[in-house]
């Protein structure tokens, strides 16, 4: 009995110093805040211990515990929700019952999951389009791309472009009452990376030039190329999304060699001869002074993966790798930035390149909340930060789509 009982207090002593870390002072409910953070790093745990085992990929217990939010399509008083498909691709549409007289604007909401996880089923998510749609009388449309690591790069980017182009076909739109000129596509995190990058594919093709009126997104994660910018040293460990998990779950997009995921730990992961790519993310240049602290800039190590991934390489895979002059090309942008969140800088460096190419842009900064806030909108576990985002991205889809 007294070594069960060593054993166990041991145990607990061991998830009190890997689970603990200090919460920023200036958090929205941090002690909401240290208990998400708490649960992530043990599931993080767990999920290395399973597949140190050999039972389970890391990324699958994510996935599983993703799958517990699921929700069916529910209608109400005010929306019909179905699931359907558009060209193969699953999707859930969100269609307002009030008649209209006049044509609606339209969302498309590209959900977040580092690539390997999420789905527009999980009840934050439908909770999002759900008000989306009713407060803007708008139709959304959320697709459920292929995820990482069974389909990887660019399977989901692919997902997306077909659901955006069979969507913006004249009679699809005349069938669901889309005012073409009002269409609007979205994302957070890995979705704000994909709903940028289907922007930007959508803006150089002639036959869709300009038929996006606006992007929004919400701490997107922009480039691959430099994974030790301040917010990644600032907020390495979280809260919630730490620059591990961050790196381990979203590498699984193009890899799933442990090699890989080693090297863009140290930062040493970009292939040589691109180097060139390094002055559209080089934070010393496009950071708001406050950001940089007494942060001192490094490139990435070149050439010191032994496998070469041309991916990395890949400008769909980062929308900030795009010249100024494609920048120009874009449509009025809505951003969002976290504080506490390694994807931070990511989103202020596409702010101040958009502004300086001419790029109409809003963006807002939250000050005291972490990545994935939208995540937390639904009971039981609920952030304020997240409805306040929730309700900024709507209000600002409200003026201006």
């Amino acid at each position: 009995m007294g070594n069960k009982m060593l054993f166990f207090g041991l145990s607990c002593i061991l998830l009190a110093y890997y689970t603990y870390m200090p919460i920023p002072e200036n958090l929205e409910e941090p002690w909401k805040v240290r208990f998400i953070d708490i649960l992530t790093k043990i599931t993080t745990l767990m999920a290395t211990l399973l597949e140190y085992t050999g039972l389970m990929k890391f990324e699958d217990l994510f996935f599983i515990i993703t799958k517990t939010q699921y929700i069916g399509p529910i209608s109400d008083e005010n929306l019909t929700v179905i699931d359907t498909d558009f060209s193969n691709i699953p999707v859930r549409l969100y269609l307002p019952k009030r008649k209209s007289e006049r044509q609606r604007p339209a969302v498309i909401y590209i959900h977040g999951g580092a690539f390997a996880t999420g789905s527009f089923k999980m009840l934050p998510y439908d909770f999002v389009n759900r008000m989306t749609a009713s407060r803007l009388d708008a139709v959304v449309v959320a697709p459920d791309y292929r995820l990482a690591p069974q389909d990887q790069f660019p399977a989901a980017l692919e997902d997306c472009i077909v659901v955006v182009k069979f969507f913006l076909q004249d009679k699809v739109l005349e069938k669901y009452g889309v005012d073409p000129a009002h269409i609007c596509i979205a994302g957070d995190s890995s979705g704000g990376a994909l709903a940028g990058s289907v922007t930007q594919l959508l803006q150089d093709d002639p036959e869709y030039r300009n038929k996006i009126k606006a992007q929004a997104l919400i701490y997107p994660g922009l480039q691959a190329v430099d994974t030790w910018m301040p917010s990644y040293r600032e907020y390495e460990n979280g809260p919630f999304l730490s620059r591990k998990l961050a790196i381990r779950l979203s590498i699984l997009y193009f890899t799933e060699e442990k090699e890989a995921i080693d090297a863009v730990l140290r930062n040493e992961h970009m292939p040589e001869g691109s180097r060139d790519f390094f002055k559209f993310v080089n934070w010393s240049r496009f950071l708001p002074e406050k950001y940089k602290k007494n942060h001192v800039y490094r490139e990435p190590v070149l050439g010191k993966l032994s496998t070469f991934f041309p991916v990395l390489l890949d400008r769909r895979l980062s929308p900030l790798l795009v010249s100024d002059s494609q920048l120009q090309k874009l449509p009025l942008t809505y951003v969002i930035t976290c504080e506490h969140d390694i994807l931070r800088d990511d989103g202020f460096i596409y702010v101040t390149r958009l502004r300086n190419a001419g790029v109409p842009v809003t963006h807002e900064h939250i000050e005291d909340a972490i990545h994935g806030a939208i995540s937390f909108v639904a009971a039981p576990m609920y952030l304020h930060s997240g409805l306040r985002i929730m309700d900024k991205y709507i209000s600002w889809l409200q003026e201006n789509l």
